[in-house]
């Protein structure tokens, strides 16, 4: 396309490729000190009468010549507003008119930098504006300066509308991730600290990651630019149209959340990420990245989150692998001495083993690993590991007793309840072995208990009057109207009952030993070298 700013003009300038305007060199280079020398170079006018300039990264295309044209024809009477403040700005850099080549000619670069004087006074939408153009002129220079004064102005209005509420929770905001792209939320009825929100989901991820730094930088709430992440990428996955757009941003979203407090970022939220990333192929870094932070905070999770499909559904149906990288993460970051969490991921990896048990892809070595992936702390009760076995040897029928005792090897018998230590008696898909050192086991805990039955039995008999601390102080301590005996006595019946048991057991082991001993004697020539002594199943 051709455009005459007069007749006569004595120049042609093509802008980009895009278009190519006839002016006239004397007015331009008047002004552009970068044409001034152009054309005061002997070679440039030696040549024929039609010189031709071009420009292959012009500011702003077409549209950013055409104002820089306008402001020279009409010696610099041109309105300068923040719509067009960052492309003049940049053009002035380019054209290079820090100082107009004639004295009485106004220079286009002061004036820019007097509208970004009065940045206080833009509105809003003015300043948003503005942002948006920036990032489209990142890798021209002098882009810089003015977009460092835009994105300090946009960032204080931000703290200052954070400073103005107090905080809220990950969890209590009406937003919540989610892969419908039919589904629309409108931050600006949900929370008054929210409506900024929807002004910045049109910003690119390079440009989204200087502003979350930025609002790093001023102490802004990390909860605050949690949820701000949450619906930006929620946006650009159902607005995006372009695979490596969403990939863009998902990954810049991961990196930025990366940075937050832990306690900000919704671990709910980071497993709907984590869905969604598995389609878009992100990379192996940020994957992990990812896995990291979900684990880091695995104890809030639900069943339903851990439920993750396996990828190839060749070695499992679930993916247990990507589930023992979020435990390896959690005990690496929180570690062993925080009880109260570690005791929730027990509980809830016993529902995840309940749920795994049946499948009859899953190696052994894999469900072990599941079940010894925590510490013994993790739970007060084994009970529903031994469910988890049973039903898995259920489905596993063709394993080895060797494979089977490395399976129950993970259950702590002291941990069992009695109806289940009663259970695995009579189960005969347990190996022999594992049945008499789950009753061996219960037989000792049954005796302390016994004996700690009759120490709360005699102590009711005469009551507690005082007792000397170790620094010599008098604790006095009053019998209250407390009657246990009852309960104790219901006790002490039950766990009679099962001492007697044991017992009938140890005489039937004792009298095998005794016939394997007879056997043994009885040998003519018995083998010193391969022999070993028999294991004392009973004291």
């Amino acid at each position: 396309m051709l455009k005459q700013f007069k007749m006569g003009c004595d120049l042609q300038v093509d802008v980009n490729g895009e278009e190519t305007f006839f002016v006239d060199k004397e007015i331009l280079s008047s002004f552009s000190c970068k044409l001034s020398k152009l054309f005061n170079n002997p070679s440039a006018n030696s040549s024929a009468k039609a010189l031709k300039v071009i420009f292959h990264d012009f500011p702003g295309g077409p549209e950013g010549f055409e104002l820089f044209a306008r402001f020279c024809y009409k010696n610099g009477d041109l309105q300068i507003t923040p719509s067009n403040t960052p492309l003049l700005h940049c053009i002035a850099h380019f054209m290079e008119m820090s100082k107009a080549t004639l004295s009485s000619s106004p220079c286009l670069i002061n004036s820019t930098r007097k509208s970004l004087e009065m940045i206080q006074f833009w509105t809003w939408s003015d300043t948003v504006n503005s942002l948006k153009q920036c990032q489209e002129l990142s890798a021209i220079s002098g882009s810089s300066a003015v977009l460092n004064k835009i994105l300090d102005s946009l960032l204080a209005r931000i703290a200052a509308i954070s400073d103005a509420s107090p905080s809220d929770s990950p969890e209590s905001s009406a937003l919540r991730f989610s892969c419908d792209t039919r589904s629309t939320v409108s931050v600006k009825t949900g929370n008054s600290r929210s409506w900024w929100f929807e002004d910045l989901v049109l910003l690119d991820p390079r440009m989204i990651e200087k502003v979350i730094k930025g609002m790093l930088s001023r102490k802004i709430e990390h909860g605050t630019i949690s949820r701000f992440l949450f619906y930006y990428l929620k946006s650009r996955l159902s607005n995006a149209a372009l695979y490596e757009k969403k990939k863009k941003a998902t990954e810049v979203t991961i990196e930025l959340l990366n940075c937050l407090d832990v306690n900000s970022v919704s671990c709910k939220r980071l497993f709907g990420i984590l869905r969604v990333s598995s389609s878009l192929k992100i990379s192996r870094a940020c994957r992990s990245t990812l896995e990291a932070m979900i684990g880091a905070q695995i104890d809030q999770a639900s069943l339903d989150n851990l439920l993750i499909p396996s990828s190839t559904l060749i070695d499992s149906i679930y993916d247990v692998n990507l589930i023992l990288r979020f435990l390896k993460s959690f005990l690496d970051i929180v570690g062993k001495e925080l009880v109260a969490r570690l005791k929730r991921v027990g509980r809830l990896m016993d529902l995840y083993l309940a749920e795994v048990a049946p499948d009859s892809c899953l190696k052994p070595a894999k469900f072990v690993a599941l079940i010894a992936s925590l510490p013994d702390a993790a739970r007060d009760c084994h009970d529903a590991i031994y469910r988890a076995i049973d039903m898995y040897l259920e489905v596993h029928s063709q394993l080895s007793d060797e494979e089977k005792m490395k399976i129950c090897c993970c259950i702590n018998y002291e941990k069992l309840s009695s109806e289940c230590c009663k259970h695995l008696a009579k189960n005969a898909k347990f190996p022999s072995r594992i049945t008499i050192q789950a009753l061996v086991s219960q037989h000792s805990k049954l005796r302390s208990l016994l004996q700690d039955t009759n120490n709360i039995k005699s102590t009711q008999k005469s009551p507690l009057k005082g007792k000397q601390c170790e620094d010599g102080e008098q604790i006095i301590l009053y019998a209250k109207k407390l009657d246990l005996s009852i309960e104790n006595e219901k006790l002490k019946a039950h766990l009679q009952g099962m001492h007697w048991r044991v017992m009938e057991l140890e005489k039937v082991c004792k009298k095998m030993q005794t016939q394997m001993t007879s056997i043994m004697k009885s040998r003519k020539h018995p083998a010193t070298g391969g022999s070993r002594s028999l294991p004392r199943l009973c004291s």
